[in-house]
């Protein structure tokens, strides 16, 4: 892809944001959920690790190199004309700047980044250094020419025993990716409970990203609660897997 067809494209995502609220990215995976994806309707799009790694055999969590992410998603971005964002979970071991120059070059104009480093043994960054990491991504997309769209991640809610006990915690990090120039936060595994969702939204001034189910979640929920965005992390693909499995199962031996 040209570079002038990919800053239209970070551009036209940037703007996508500023007008749905929220604006739902389909996680897709190939080409054909892709394609599928884009007729349904949808302006843009979001490649989720999870579903990838399965799609490719391979494990979530960093299971795939860069350059093997790279690969996959080189053909699901040039197979349809909307913007695609591109989940690189903590970064693979790489640097912002190198994140930034592969995910250009591969005509991808949004990224996720979660601070849970699974190449290091799974250990969660410190708050100053996932900004940091962030603030790095920022400047590396800037200095490109490219407004690469950064949907900073926390896996803070996760790993607690008890989510509500480290709000003011979650606050604070996602304060300090905001700062650090994150477009967007994205504290996970809250997606089911409303007050978290809500303190979170109305804590930052920037889109809040939820994971959602296709079936079983309502939009105008998340709506009224405040979030900017809405993805569907594995919840798509493991939707499809029950139908798949429902229409099967009569012709089974």
């Amino acid at each position: 892809m040209d570079f002038h067809t990919t800053v239209e494209r970070a551009q036209s995502l940037k703007k996508l944001h500023a007008q749905y609220k929220p604006l739902v990215l389909p996680t897709v995976w190939d080409v054909w959920s892709a394609r599928t994806a884009v007729a349904a309707g949808f302006p843009a799009l979001t490649v989720g690790s999870h579903p990838l790694a399965d799609s490719r055999g391979a494990d979530d969590h960093e299971g795939q190199t860069f350059e093997e992410v790279l690969t996959a998603v080189r053909p699901i971005i040039a197979a349809v004309d909307v913007p695609v964002s591109v989940d690189l979970e903590a970064g693979y071991g790489q640097k912002p700047a190198d994140l930034i120059t592969g995910l250009i070059e591969a005509g991808g104009v949004g990224l996720n980044v979660e601070d849970t480093v699974h190449s290091d043994g799974g250990r969660v960054r410190s708050t100053q250094e996932h900004a940091g990491f962030v603030a790095d991504l920022r400047k590396a997309a800037d200095d490109a020419g490219v407004p690469v769209w950064v949907n900073a991640r926390t896996d803070i809610f996760m790993h607690a025993q008890d989510a509500s006990g480290v709000l003011d915690e979650a606050i604070e990090r996602l304060r300090a990716l905001e700062e650090a120039g994150a477009d967007s936060v994205y504290p996970v595994s809250i997606q089911d409970n409303d007050e978290l969702l809500a303190a979170v939204t109305g804590a930052v001034n920037v889109p809040v990203n939820s994971t959602a189910h296709p079936v079983r979640h309502d939009l105008d929920r998340f709506r009224r609660l405040g979030v900017g965005r809405v993805t569907y992390g594995p919840l798509l693909q493991f939707a499809l897997a029950d139908a798949m499995k429902d229409m099967l199962g009569p012709w089974a031996p």
